[in-house]
């Protein structure tokens, strides 16, 4: 595996798998690597000739208050798990290098960002699109991956790519769970003892609100409920939000039908912890 730190290398390799015929997979990170990165890793490495990783953690998207400065980094132990796992570039720029000069051109999200995450982390959206805008002109990958635990993002991605013609196929990935149905998160290690071990309500509550819905529930308000019933009975965490949308357009529903998300995000001490289930109606 080769380790490429610049983004005139990296764009050079790309010119030089695309002359040798070869497809690209992508898996944008922002590092500290978990089973739910290595499953895109493996994803892409079977579904691709080359696949590259990169690592970037992307200071846009942080806000004033968020934890950009302790956002937990370990890059030797990432180099490890994306060459065990197949991955053959790792691209680990430096904010210098990703961002060498005030910007003159800058990207906003219009749609999809003033609900779940997006509604109070606002400008988060845009640092998000502005990177993976830079990634894929950089690595110029044929299918780029992304876990689903993130469904907003991933939602937000599409309609870049849809906008702005970027000829890349999205890939999204079922969210990788720990065996008692918590979504895998570099953000985890911050759990005490004790939010650790109620942290499985957050999956819990979806699933009883994905069984309301199979036994013929269609309005949204009573699922809503249950859903924040059992995450105030059963954690310390504060309900940051509860949503039901449509997916991806990620708008209000009146009636639980066709494609939807269900979303919800608890504020434990030192975590944020965000969890979904997307269901066709």
């Amino acid at each position: 595996m080769n380790v490429i730190s610049t983004i005139k290398e990296m764009q050079k390799k790309r010119k030089d798998l695309f002359i040798d015929g070869k497809s690209v997979g992508f898996v944008p990170t922002m590092g500290y690597l978990h089973e739910g990165h290595i499953s895109l890793i493996e994803q892409a490495k079977q579904e691709n000739d080359v696949v590259v990783v990169s690592i970037f953690v992307n200071p846009l998207q942080f806000g004033p208050n968020e934890d950009f400065d302790s956002y937990p980094r370990d890059l030797e132990r990432d180099e490890k798990v994306a060459k065990e796992h197949g991955a053959d570039f790792l691209f680990y720029p430096s904010v210098e290098e990703m961002y060498p000069q005030e910007r003159t051109t800058t990207l906003t999200v219009m749609n999809r960002v003033d609900v779940l995450c997006g509604a109070s982390r606002p400008g988060h959206f845009d640092g998000v699109a502005t990177v993976v805008m830079k990634l894929l002109q950089i690595v110029g990958p044929d299918r780029i991956y992304f876990g689903l635990k993130d469904a907003q993002q991933v939602a937000v991605v599409d309609g870049l790519v849809s906008d702005f013609n970027v000829p890349v196929e999205i890939i999204p990935c079922a969210t990788v769970r720990e065996s008692d149905g918590l979504a895998k998160s570099s953000r985890n290690v911050y759990l005490s003892e004790q939010e650790r071990a109620e942290a499985p309500a957050l999956f819990e509550s979806l699933k009883t609100a994905e069984s309301m819905i199979e036994d013929g529930e269609r309005n949204p308000e009573p699922v809503l409920g249950k859903v924040k019933e059992i995450l105030s009975q059963q954690t310390s965490g504060e309900i940051d939000y509860i949503e039901i949308l449509s997916y991806p357009g990620l708008k209000p529903v009146a009636k639980l039908e066709n494609k939807i998300i269900i979303a919800i995000a608890v504020k434990f001490n030192k975590a944020r912890l965000i969890d979904n289930l997307i269901l066709t109606v």
